[in-house]
């Protein structure tokens, strides 16, 4: 028996990871994904990942030209998968495959529906997060589930740690349910406790900016979410810098005072509960650095 052929649907870097996992377990018939944009810079992950595994791939920009796409090409297989496409998908489509198709959620549904699960499970604290195989319906991370499995959340994960590891947790399910799928062995169930159902959000710029306001904890939890973008700002003894690196100590003061402890090379925030003890920084312009560095080089009195 041959492998079991898909069409895949993804657009971000995430997508591109994934799709090469997919490859090597399953028969990528066509890989769908959005254009490079004209004023992008550099490679377009999955664009250049389905070139180098020789798949066709078919441009879309929108949810009328991918329903075009979808009667016009007459696709052979039975199971689409979608991961990070960015694009809404029409019931028309969904209906297009006999097995419909299979979304790879960065949650344990119905926990964190949405754009962002991965950051929103680290600004959370909450302890784990995993992933969750769903039939697409036409409802925002409503389907049925095929399975789902669950990771620990470590103290010091960030975005990319996390997502790194959920995209391999997200490929050895694939490879593990969608032939038990195909095969009618597992019969998709609702989403527990729906009711209880949280939603995630597209991170804004503006996200970065570090309100002392907020616990120590939160704004910790803050720079490990946000290290790639939009990254957490302050302005430190007159210089923009963004904070890469810092953790929390639950000692109270002034609220946005900003000490330097010599002694331990160190700098400390005071926010509304606790402070924020920052390892390494990046000034605007530079490399990132130690706060020591940053001390010896931007605050000589």
């Amino acid at each position: 028996m041959g492998r079991l052929r898909i069409v895949f649907l993804g657009s971000g870097p995430v997508a591109a990871k994934s799709l090469e996992l997919l490859a090597k377990n399953f028969e990528i018939e066509t890989v769908i994904t959005k254009p490079k944009p004209a004023h992008h810079r550099g490679e377009f992950p999955v664009i250049e990942t389905a070139s180098q595994l020789g798949i066709k791939t078919k441009f879309v920009t929108s949810k009328t030209e991918l329903d075009n796409i979808i009667v016009t090409a007459g696709f052979s297989s039975q199971l689409g998968v979608i991961i990070d496409f960015g694009i809404i998908v029409s019931q028309q489509v969904i209906d297009s495959f006999p097995l419909g198709i299979v979304n790879s959620h960065f949650s344990l549904l119905p926990e964190w529906r949405g754009a962002d699960p991965i950051t929103f499970s680290i600004l959370s604290g909450q302890p784990k997060t995993g992933v969750s195989l769903m039939l697409i319906d036409k409802g925002m991370d409503t389907g049925k589930l095929i399975t789902y499995r669950s990771i620990n959340i470590m103290p010091s994960e960030t975005t990319p740690s996390l997502t790194s590891r959920l995209i391999s947790l997200s490929g050895q399910l694939l490879q593990e349910y969608l032939p038990r799928y195909e095969r009618g062995e597992i019969t998709p169930k609702s989403q527990p406790h729906p009711d209880r159902a949280t939603y995630s959000r597209k991170i804004t710029k503006d996200d970065g900016i570090l309100d002392f306001t907020k616990s120590a904890e939160q704004l910790e939890r803050e720079i490990r979410a946000y290290i790639e973008w939009p990254k957490s700002r302050t302005e430190l003894f007159g210089k923009e810098v963004i904070i890469t690196q810092a953790h929390s100590i639950p000692i109270d003061g002034k609220v946005g005072k900003v000490e330097i402890v010599k002694e331990a090379g160190t700098i400390i925030i005071y926010c509304s509960s606790g402070y924020i003890c920052v390892e390494k920084l990046k000034p605007a312009g530079k490399k990132e650095i130690t706060s020591d560095e940053f001390i010896r080089g931007y605050c000589k009195s």
